[in-house]
């Protein structure tokens, strides 16, 4: 596309570049309808690599430019940050790929001076354009890295044109350096005019401008995402045993959201994302646990199912010992009392009881220590081995017979699965709650306000069996779908639990192949999951090699074939 004047136009400007009229009344006016069309491209731009090649692009064509320099002012220097020219098919930095290899000019020496030597740098401090005839007959500006240059690629730089790019506020931000300005009729170098001077300094405006509020707003998104991360510290430094929860589930999110907007067939072949779509799905896995600010730190650490602030496991030991004093007691007794009756066979009877309940103490001893533990799933056999045991008496601290496990002991160590009764369960699955409230109580601006939605979900089932709203899979955005997916393999394969070591992949993809056939996490998604091996690219960053074992599909339940 070109404006009425032939000049080419940066690449995706606004829409209403299509619409400017081809018979406009003079040149000038076509420049200026050129220029303003440009501002409208420029503050919608939001890459500010793409921003910068814009704004030298437009000043090279406004200005019949063959080549030109975009310098930024970053702590008293001016960086390189894009470079073209079109004779020498010159274009380094921005979206180029191409490095710029020139130092940084400084604008004040090692003692403080300015540095008025070097255009660029005099132009900054001075804030003055300056428009050079021809720096081989220019005084009092140092050229000879242009001569330099000139010599190296048989290039005659010769006519330059230097302006200021100012903020809102006055500040220099930059320098816009443009090189050889070529006759439109002869094709000849030419000086630059002063329309040239004028548009240049005008488009300098503009850009400065539309540099500075896309800075501003990315240094919002840094901070903003600075005290993200500062949630995630403070909950992370709450518990060793969830460290890199709060970074891993963001980055498997997005790495079943990119294999997701790949598929080019099936069921979520229509699903795509933006660069908006991208960063707002981010920022809801960066906050997906933010309630856990609230989880009591005794929970979350409980990493076996007698642990309070303590393990009360050591308390078990001591009255299995205090069961084996008094069972010594019992059988010295019942040997005196043999020997006095001269009954050998009684004595003999008491220490065989004597050392058969002894066994029987040490062998149930082992089975509350690792029923202790926890673990996938207790079977009623144990829990029922529990409550047996949980009868005994024993001799207490106030000398009278107590029952060997309280109520609250027996119901820990019966606890099915995991670590957390259902009263700690449900502290835990609070967060969720606290989650979403915090969420919901912030002004999203429009590009991030699905945010608590997409945090608030992964908990939630296909079945509708999920918490905290029971929601089916019709009620959630594939976005959510996506992060419930995320969080369970994420947990599955975390070896910093308390309470489990990290399973490997094959054992991983088993449980979430059940997961599928029950109802639990979108079975679309799972398919792509499995198929693109998203679980590979996973472990390999963040899974020990112990764990990446073979996957054998045909062994994965719901897995696609």
């Amino acid at each position: 596309m070109s404006s009425p004047a032939g000049l080419p136009l940066p690449e995706d400007p606004a829409p209403k570049l299509a619409d400017l009229q081809h018979s406009l009344e003079t040149h000038v006016l076509s420049k200026l309808e050129y220029l303003n069309a440009i501002g409208i491209a420029l503050s919608q731009e939001r890459d500010i690599d793409r921003l910068l090649e814009t704004i030298l692009v437009a000043a090279k064509n406004l200005t019949r430019a063959d080549g030109g320099t975009l310098y930024r002012l970053v702590d008293d220097k001016l960086h390189f940050e894009i470079m073209k020219n079109d004779s020498l098919a010159i274009s380094m930095g921005g979206t180029s790929g191409n490095a710029i290899p020139f130092y940084p000019i400084p604008l004040h020496d090692k003692d403080g001076n300015p540095n008025l030597t070097m255009i660029a740098a005099y132009v900054a401090i001075n804030d003055r354009t300056v428009n050079i005839a021809d720096a081989y007959t220019e005084e009092g500006f140092d050229f000879s890295g242009t001569r330099n240059f000139d010599k190296r690629t048989g290039y005659r730089s010769t006519s330059f044109l230097t302006v200021p790019m100012k903020n809102h506020e006055g500040e220099i931000i930059g320098v816009l350096q443009l090189l050889n300005a070529i006759d439109a009729s002869t094709r000849e170098v030419t000086v630059f005019s002063d329309e040239d001077r004028r548009l240049a300094e005008s488009l300098a405006s503009q850009a400065a401008i539309a540099l500075t509020n896309r800075l501003l707003i990315q240094q919002l998104e840094v901070l903003f995402e600075s005290l993200i991360e500062l949630i995630n510290t403070a909950i992370d430094d709450k518990s060793p045993y969830t460290g890199g929860h709060c970074k891993r589930v963001p980055t498997l999110t997005m790495m079943l959201a990119e294999a997701a907007n790949s598929a080019s067939a099936g069921p979520l072949s229509a699903f795509r994302m933006t660069d908006k779509d991208r960063y707002e799905l981010k920022i809801a896995g960066l906050l997906h646990d933010c309630g856990k600010i609230t989880t009591p730190v005794h929970v979350v650490d409980k990493a076996t199912k007698l642990q309070t602030i303590y393990d009360r496991i050591g308390l078990v030991d001591t009255r299995f010992e205090a069961l084996k004093r008094e069972a010594e007691v019992a059988m010295l007794r019942a040997v005196l009392a043999a020997r006095e009756a001269e009954d050998a066979s009684s004595e003999q009877r008491a220490r065989e009881d004597f050392q058969a309940r002894i066994r029987q103490y040490d062998d149930d001893r082992e089975f509350l220590r690792r029923t202790n533990i926890g673990g996938e799933r207790m079977s009623p056999e144990d829990q029922a081995r529990v409550s047996r045991i949980a009868q005994y008496t024993w001799t207490g601290p106030k000398g009278a017979a107590e029952r060997f496990l309280s109520r609250d002991e027996e119901a820990n160590l019966n606890i099915p699965y995991g670590t957390l009764n259902p009263q700690e369960r449900e502290v835990i699955n609070h967060h969720i709650v606290a989650t979403i409230k915090m969420l919901e109580a912030l002004p999203w601006p429009r590009h991030l306000v699905n945010v608590p939605e997409y945090a608030g979900g992964h908990h939630e089932r296909m079945d509708g069996k999920g918490y905290p709203k029971g929601l089916t899979r019709s009620q959630m955005s594939v976005q959510a779908r996506i992060m419930g997916i995320a969080d369970i393999f994420e947990a599955l394969t975390a070896k910093d639990r308390p309470y489990k070591p990290g399973k490997t992949l094959s054992e991983s993809l088993a449980i979430l192949g059940k997961f599928k056939e029950n109802g639990h996490i979108d079975p679309d998604l799972f398919d792509i999951f499995v198929k693109e091996r998203v679980y590979l690219d996973y472990a390999r960053e963040f899974l020990d090699p112990e764990q990446i074992d073979e996957v054998d599909l045909s062994k994965i339940p719901g897995a696609p074939r």
